[in-house]
């Protein structure tokens, strides 16, 4: 009696929920570790994006070696000197252009890499060609002296079709061969994983914008003086310090697209590639918006041609520097990316 007593009076076992079930059964897998799957996937318009990240790493090159060169050379003796180097080096550095272009768009499965090529190698000299042409055409138009004489377009041309674009191509061949196999430590999921819903604030483009202030204020300083040394016409020599503010830059921009990007992988959104490129980019909106207060508080131009001559250059300016600027950030973020992802046990 007693013994049934015991089993009549017992509670009932305890229904558990099925949220924690669920929390029990996945441990530690949630967040960013539910994208393993798919965080590998090749970003949207592979082309596109392996060319801006091979003219970004040239760009980068570019910038070092004649900071480097100026420092040592003392270029700013001669004004056209500079402009000169920045063009030899340049055309010298197109290799470098192919070689992460070529490398990374082999790695995300892209097949056309001819075009690619092609398309990374022509990227940055129509954005300046098409430029100077806009701008030449409006000198010419009010007899300006500072039209482009037609022997110096045909001088640039040349030099991308004869040394840019071979160049580039044995870059290309060097990348797709010597580190164009995927070294993916997750396996990429057949079917794309569906990215659910999330907050206001931890959507792309809220996250892009933001990317861009830190960067922007580590440099916001120097901006005034290499914008006075264009348009004030006074000579800039302290290239020692534009080195240290580029190192500075540079780690500012890859720390501050890893925190974007780590934000975005712990909503599960896999889609980090554009967004950390886009995030380090976004600097370049700020600068260009600088480039608008200095216009009006600090220059005296005005008229047409003037205008049109001082923001179409700015334009190009922010433009580069925001393709640099984006090329390093996805750089460090996609170490950080393959580091965290190496580290998840996939049964």
């Amino acid at each position: 009696m007693s013994a049934l007593s015991l089993q009549c009076h017992s509670p009932p076992p305890v229904a558990q929920h099925p949220k924690a079930i669920t929390e029990r059964d996945l441990g530690d897998e949630y967040g960013w570790k539910q994208v393993h799957g798919d965080v590998f996937r090749p970003a949207s318009y592979p082309m596109l994006f392996s060319a801006l990240v091979g003219t970004g790493c040239q760009v980068a090159a570019v910038v070092l070696f004649v900071v480097l060169i100026a420092i040592v050379g003392e270029l700013y003796t001669e004004r056209g000197s500079l402009l000169s180097t920045a063009i030899f080096v340049y055309a010298a550095t197109s290799p470098v252009n192919g070689y992460f272009g070529g490398a990374l768009y082999a790695r995300m499965g892209g097949k056309v890499w001819i075009r690619q090529m092609v398309v990374s190698a022509a990227l940055l000299p129509t954005l300046v060609c098409g430029t100077a042409f806009l701008v030449n055409f409006i000198a010419l138009y009010y007899h300006a002296s500072r039209a482009i004489p037609f022997v110096t377009m045909l001088a640039v041309a040349c030099i991308c079709l004869f040394v840019i674009l071979p160049l580039t191509l044995v870059g290309t061949v060097l990348g797709r061969n010597l580190n164009g196999q995927a070294d993916f430590p997750c396996r990429v999921n057949a079917v794309p994983r569906p990215i659910p819903e999330k907050k206001w604030f931890m959507e792309p483009w809220v996250i892009i914008p933001l990317g861009g202030v830190l960067p922007f204020g580590s440099i916001f300083i120097e901006m005034y003086f290499i914008f006075t040394s264009f348009w004030a016409y006074k000579i800039y020599y302290v290239y020692g310090f534009m080195l240290l503010v580029l190192l500075i830059l540079s780690v500012v921009s890859v720390c501050v697209t890893i925190v974007c990007t780590y934000f975005l992988l712990n909503a599960e959104d896999y889609r980090w590639q554009w967004t950390s490129f886009l995030a380090g980019c976004s600097t370049a909106g700020y600068v260009y918006l600088y480039s608008i207060y200095y216009f009006f508080f600090k220059t005296k131009m005005y008229g047409f041609f003037q205008t049109a001559f001082y923001f179409s250059y700015m334009g190009l300016f922010s433009t580069v520097l925001g393709i640099m600027c984006g090329t390093i950030g996805y750089l460090g973020t996609s170490y950080f990316v393959h580091k965290i992802y190496s580290t998840v046990k996939i049964d």
